[in-house]
């Protein structure tokens, strides 16, 4: 199960899985830089050398069906409905697979979801991007991982966009999560900053392409 799949990660995914083995997708919100992905993924399941492949279960916010059509210039039906089955996020609990994902609305300038993704007795928290929100600290309470974006720096940050390092980090200490990954890390930043202003009373990482955490 896939969360997110942005600019760059179907490529990236196939150093750890095969594309045909994914069964379902999670998009947190439809900024290219979360889905944009989905239009290969797209071609790898219609075009496939093993014929056609199954339809596979994305869940995204309202619109995504029509959103994905459009970025590959589909006409939206059936656009790609007979790859993809398509769910509308609400916050509230879903049962997919093996898994109980638990979403809420963030503070973004489009419709965007966290996720809490729950098995075996362990669970992360993926928050998608968001601006400062109680809904996050409230959905991550006691998780095993959270992955928070931490786009920015301390400044005179835009409200309502992304976390900075050091509000990523007091979300993640309000919540009492088990650790820390700060993902949506953006090249201008300085790394070394950005860990500095992550103040976290445990493990904390930045994330990096092909990191794995076992939970």
């Amino acid at each position: 199960m896939l969360l997110d799949l942005g600019n760059g990660a179907l490529g990236a995914l196939q150093k750890h899985a095969s594309v045909e083995s994914i069964d379902a997708v999670l998009l947190s919100h439809l900024h290219p830089d979360h889905c944009i992905d989905m239009t290969s993924m797209y071609v790898v399941r219609k075009h496939n050398p093993q014929g056609h492949l199954p339809q596979i279960p994305v869940y995204g916010p309202n619109g995504t069906a029509d959103r994905l059509a459009r970025a590959y210039d589909l006409p939206t039906t059936p656009g790609m409905t007979r790859e993809f089955n398509f769910t509308n996020w609400t916050s509230g609990v879903f049962e997919i697979g093996p898994f109980r994902v638990e979403t809420a609305l963030m503070a973004h300038p489009v419709p965007c979801f966290a996720m809490r993704v729950s098995a075996a007795g362990k669970s992360l928290v993926y928050s998608g991007d968001t601006g400062p929100t109680q809904a996050l600290v409230d959905l991550a309470r006691g998780a095993d991982l959270a992955l928070f974006e931490a786009s920015f720096l301390d400044g005179d940050n835009p409200p309502d966009l992304h976390l900075s390092a050091r509000e990523a980090a007091d979300h993640a200490q309000r919540a009492g999560v088990g650790q820390v990954v700060l993902t949506h890390l953006v090249p201008w930043n300085d790394r070394s900053l950005t860990r500095e202003q992550a103040l976290f009373d445990g493990p904390l990482d930045l994330a990096e392409s092909g990191q794995v955490w076992n939970l």
